[in-house]
């Protein structure tokens, strides 16, 4: 199943990049024409930078979810409560996400331009400017990442050797040097797989910006994979030789980052 839904479909990808296509009539082969076209698109140049932005801000989300997960990893009165509401975000759609925050930004209904005018700025139309929208997006991709984050992270904290931090305590190791000698070096492989999994959302967000402005306004927060869907199967392109074009640089722009990751990782349970 992985080589038929997965490795072939790359594979194919690929080989359509060669070719122009509108999906249905004959392909026409024209080489390398569809990666040279795209080295002068701005539009392409525009989504690259958005997936840049949203790749540096999404990895936020991993320290955020290991303070939160700390947190919840407490005995205390009513954690248990604590802890649905933190995983509520992970739960939900991420149309509902695009939903909600859609209408915590509205200009004349949502929290968020009330929030500004009180402050004194005005009420700011997040999703209608070209200068913020990216931000708006980013931070309703924030919410559920974060909460994914904390679940791994969860999960890495029942694994942590209580030998282990007994050993720290005696050390006189307490705070911040309890977690970065002790918790951390045993929460490497939640890390991992929450860096890969971040990675990925980041540059695979298109169904947020899809659902909260369809790419505007006037194309300022596309991100390739939302340019892709619109030059290949949209009303827009049914370009299929150039949709499959960005689906290549997308793909070797993550598998770039996961591969460095990997290493990374090898490298440092070598030395280990």
């Amino acid at each position: 199943m992985f080589l038929v839904y997965v490795i072939l479909p790359i594979f194919e990808s690929i080989w359509i990049s060669f070719y122009q296509w509108d999906g249905l009539s004959e392909m026409t082969w024209i080489g390398l024409s569809n990666y040279t076209e795209l080295l002068g698109d701005p539009a392409f140049y525009t989504s690259l930078w958005n997936n840049v932005l949203w790749l540096v801000l999404y990895l936020l989300a991993i320290p955020a979810g290991l303070m939160i997960a700390i947190f919840l990893n407490q005995n205390v009165i009513g954690i248990r409560v604590y802890k649905s509401l933190f995983f509520f975000p992970f739960v939900i759609s991420q149309v509902v996400v695009g939903l909600i925050f859609s209408w915590f930004y509205a200009p004349n209904i949502g929290l968020f331009p009330q929030i500004t005018d009180a402050l004194g700025l005005g009420k700011i139309a997040v999703l209608a400017d070209a200068r913020f929208v990216t931000y708006g997006i980013i931070a309703a991709g924030l919410w559920p990442q974060i909460a994914y984050c904390m679940i791994l992270y969860l999960t890495g904290l029942n694994n942590v050797s209580p030998e282990q931090v007994e050993a720290g305590r005696l050390d006189n190791a307490k705070g911040w040097r309890m977690l970065w000698y002790v918790i951390l070096p045993q929460l490497r492989p939640a890390t991992f797989i929450a860096m890969v999994v971040t990675v990925i959302g980041a540059l695979r967000s298109f169904d947020l910006v899809s659902i909260m402005t369809d790419g505007g306004p006037y194309g300022t927060s596309r991100v390739l994979s939302f340019y892709m869907y619109e030059q290949a199967l949209s009303e827009y392109g049914y370009r299929m030789g150039y949709g499959a074009a960005i689906a290549v640089v997308l793909f070797l722009i993550m598998m770039l980052f996961i591969t460095g990751f990997i290493w990374r990782m090898v490298i440092t349970e070598r030395e280990g």
